[in-house]
């Protein structure tokens, strides 16, 4: 089996340490499943800023878009907060999703049941929670133009943001959600404002024209935006694959992930097309951020890093049997007791991001060693 080609941006915070635990579950892949990796490591975000004035340098962009796949960590922080708006640290994260045209976002929201009690809505409601949200995230109004601050002739201001989507656009995102949707439970929500937006219009039309020509054998169901937020939290059940434009996915995702009741549980994918040597470029990253009010104090929960690295193997190298093998890992963990700061409840064993790791590693092995006769 060839190396895979593994970026590795840890970034800022608790991105370092956080990524230390999934480098280890990666050591476990080579060392007890035969995966080989040729990894990279790099600096970005605010550790790029103070070595090298920049949050991400050419040669840095030059090795992710060489890489099949990168693994994220956080960035940003208070440090950095008086750097010019062209270089915060976050911008190292939209030029690699700009540059390597990562286009769909995928935020899997999944209620894990030994944390039940620690969601926001009530068990019965919760319970059993997987739904993944397909955010297109490289147009609409976020991109979009004309944009800007005008000054009006009476001295008084107007902003100005354009929502905007293409048939080529909104086709591909789609697509990503259709595909997806066949692996899971085959029914795809598509989410828009058609009564109201003429781009939620076009996306409506050729999302079912999408369908009919492409995917019938999916349930395709349609959705307002505000209705779909109401239902989330009404009757998350309903729903299997959500896709759906920037600005909506950027608000429904953040709402799913409240679901759960954990940040430091969510991981996350960003895609790009397959190329025509059959990779899928994409960036796999937590989404909790770079946390700097506990960075060092070794109390950060890593499994959202560790799930990312689980998605990578899934969607960009197709160890679809290892990337469950890590999930069930997780799983096994929290239902052993133990706890990080961030999702402790009473009876429960608390540690740090270590021994959640070392935990991880454990359940790894004694997964293995009960498939293996004696």
């Amino acid at each position: 089996m060839p190396k895979k080609k593994l970026l590795v941006l840890a970034g800022d915070g608790i991105g370092p340490e956080v990524m230390r635990e999934a480098g280890l579950v990666a050591s476990w892949l080579e060392r007890e499943r035969g995966i080989s990796f040729d990894i990279t490591e790099d600096l970005v975000g605010g550790a790029a800023i103070d070595a090298f004035g920049t949050p991400l340098r050419d040669s840095t962009l030059q090795s992710a878009k060489a890489a099949d796949a990168i693994l994220f960590g956080s960035v940003g922080g208070p440090k950095w907060a008086d750097q010019p708006f062209d270089n915060r640290p976050e911008v190292a994260l939209l030029r690699l999703r700009g540059e390597l045209d990562l286009f769909a976002n995928l935020r899997p929201s999944i209620a894990f049941d030994p944390l039940i009690d620690a969601s926001p809505i009530k068990p019965e409601i919760i319970r059993g929670l997987d739904v993944m949200i397909v955010r297109e995230s490289a147009g609409g109004v976020y991109f979009g133009h004309p944009r800007g601050i005008e000054t009006l002739e009476d001295g008084s201001q107007r902003g100005i943001n354009t929502e905007v989507y293409t048939t080529r656009e909104i086709e591909r995102v789609a697509r990503v959600a259709f595909e997806l949707a066949r692996k899971r439970n085959n029914h795809v929500t598509s989410v828009e404002k058609c009564n109201v937006m003429e781009s939620g219009l076009l996306w409506k039309q050729v999302v079912t024209a999408l369908h009919e020509r492409e995917y019938p054998d999916v349930t395709l169901s349609h959705m307002l935006a505000d209705n779909c937020a109401m239902q989330l939290v009404k009757k998350p059940s309903q729903f299997d694959v959500i896709v759906t434009g920037n600005l909506f996915g950027d608000l429904l995702s953040d709402l799913a992930s409240v679901l759960p009741g954990s940040l430091g549980m969510l991981p996350s994918a960003t895609l790009g097309a397959r190329t025509s040597d059959g990779r899928l470029p994409g960036l796999y990253e937590p989404i909790h951020g770079s946390a700097p009010d506990i960075a060092g104090t070794g109390a950060a929960n890593p499994l959202a890093q560790i799930l990312s690295f689980a998605m990578l193997l899934r969607y960009s190298f197709d160890l679809e049997e290892d990337a469950a093998l890590i999930e069930a890992a997780v799983a096994g963990v929290l239902a052993s007791g133990l706890r990080t700061a961030d999702i402790m409840s009473p009876g429960m064993a608390r540690v740090g991001t270590r021994v959640m790791g070392e935990a991880v590693l454990r359940e790894l092995d004694k997964m293995v060693a009960s498939r293996i006769p004696a």
